[in-house]
Order: structure tokens, then sequence, then C-alpha cells
């Protein structure tokens, strides 16, 4: 059985060049590189052809990726996987606090990555890891995982053209003034860190919608329950930006919060809508909060 990935289409044009059908289905010239060289192959109506072939209308065209190859260093394991959705393009997971996305150096296994590499090699699934939406080590919810470059190339078009909606839950502190706000403010790193960032003129756009769903108190410390939708995807943009409104995370040493009251930066993906790469459908997830992140706000609620 040939377990080498596989898309097929049909020709929309008469006397279209096959390479410019091919351009159109998104496959980029690297990957069409590789299928010429490293053991793929472009059918037409089953028969091998070059990019240069002319196509007939509803002609049917095949192309088979070449079988790719774990990456380098990173160690298949067993592990538990929440999976929320998975076909042969998407996998949709449930992410647990504490843990890393993929490896780094402080901590080169026990990565979802690590996790997702063994899960593949023990159904037979011919794929390296591909992150598409990456969390941080101590937040929780929904990450999305392409099974081939090709599928990683589609939805890294859709997060540049702002097609892949993501929306978080967190306990911040303090109580917001505004019951929405945006957030518009420009993020760098931060010179004096590898790690933290700040907001600075010199910064990269970033725009973040904030909504408060709840205020109440925890440990007599005011907090607020808010929904934050991101419209940029900077590193660390959502503790950042509420720091920056003095509204740190809950739990966010990094960025001015309260470690007394929680364990980790109280985060959490609860929301994940995208283009499916292969039928160009709506798809979208959703996953609650934490019961740990709940009880933060049951100490005490308030009217909104």
């Amino acid at each position: 059985m040939d377990k080498r990935f596989q898309i097929t289409f049909k020709a929309s044009e008469e006397g279209e060049l096959l390479r410019t059908a091919i351009e159109r289905h998104g496959i980029s010239k690297r990957g069409l590189t590789s299928i010429k060289y490293r053991g793929g192959n472009i059918l037409v109506n089953g028969e091998e052809k070059t990019v240069r072939y002319q196509l007939k209308k509803d002609d049917k065209i095949t192309i088979i990726f070449p079988l790719e190859e774990v990456s380098e260093g990173l160690i298949p394991e067993s592990g538990t996987l929440n999976i929320v959705y998975e076909d042969e393009a998407l996998l949709i997971i449930d992410k647990p606090p504490f843990i890393n996305t993929i490896p780094s150096r402080e901590h080169p296994v026990g990565s979802i990555a690590n996790i997702v590499c063994g899960y593949f090699a023990e159904k037979g699934i011919p794929s390296t890891v591909h992150i598409v939406t990456r969390l941080d080590r101590d937040t929780s919810g929904l990450l999305c995982i392409a099974k081939h470059s090709h599928i990683h190339h589609l939805m890294g078009i859709q997060q540049k053209k702002h097609q892949i909606n993501k929306q978080y839950e967190a306990i911040v502190h303090g109580h917001l003034s505004q019951q929405e706000q945006s957030i518009i403010a420009p993020i760098a790193r931060k010179e004096s860190s590898i790690i933290e960032r700040e907001v600075c003129e010199q910064g990269q756009y970033a725009h973040t919608d904030v909504k408060v769903l709840q205020k109440g108190y925890c440990q007599d410390y005011p907090v607020t329950h808010v929904r934050l939708q991101l419209h940029t995807g900077r590193t660390h943009q959502i503790r950042v930006h509420m720091s920056h409104i003095g509204h740190p995370l809950v739990g966010d040493e990094l960025y001015g919060g309260n470690r007394k009251l929680y364990n980790r930066q109280a985060l959490h993906c609860v929301y994940l809508e995208m283009i499916h790469p292969l039928t160009g459908n709506p798809i979208s997830f959703s996953s609650k909060i934490l019961d740990s992140m709940r009880n933060l706000m049951n100490n005490e609620m308030l009217e909104n």
C-alpha cells in the first residue's frame, strides 16, 4: 500500500498548463521541487506528465508527495493525547498545561511534538510533526497540527491572511473599567532578555480584543474573567498586552502576575476556527477552561 500523501483535483480550464493548475492549488515551488527530486509523482488521468503538459477540461490531476522523514532530534514518545478532531490532513488536540508544544534545550523530551511523533509511528502515519498554532508551555487549550508539509504550507497561508480565528479566556488581575476594548500596541523582544517581550514603538504590529465575562475576587484580590480575540500572533501577545494595560494574567510572574493565586498563567485557548485546507469548508472547535481556572472566579462573583 502506497502511504505517500496525495491530493486529487480536476482541471478547470481547457488548455491550461499543468504547472499553473498545480500552483493554483497552493503547491509551493519548494513542494514541487520535492515532488520532482525526492520520490513524488504528478499524474494526469493516471499517467505521469511534466508540468508543461497542456490540460483538457476535467482532466483528473493527482499529486503524490514523497514520504516525509521524522525531524532529526525529535524523539518519539508514548503519552496521552486529548484528540478533539483528526482526519488525513489535521490533528486538533486539547493541550494540558505544564507541557511544551515543541522540545526545547531545557525540555528535550516530553513535549506535545514528541508524543504526537510517537502517535504517528504507532498508527503508521508517515509524517513528521508540523505545529500550526503553538501554545506556551503553561498555556492550555486547543492546538492545531498539520499532518503533512503541504498542509502546513496551506495553513501558513491562512495565518498570513488572518483566516485562523483564535480565541482565549484568561483570569487577570484587577477589575477592567471597560466592558470591551481593543489593544493595538506593537510588540518586540526586550533587549535585556531572550524570552521576555514588551510593548515598544519599534515592535511589530499587534492587535488583541478584550471582552469582560465576569468580575470577582480571589483570596481578596480583585480578578476578572476575560475573553480575548487575537488578530495577530506575536510571541506572548496576550500576556504582554494585558500587562501593558495594567491587568497581567493571574499566575504570570514574567509579566507582573501573582503566582500565589495560581501556579501558571491563567490562559486557555477556547476556540479555533479555520478553513479546511483540502475541502475549503469552514471548521471550528471549542474547549472549556479547566476547573482550576474556573475556581479562581468562584471565590466571590460580582455582577458585571
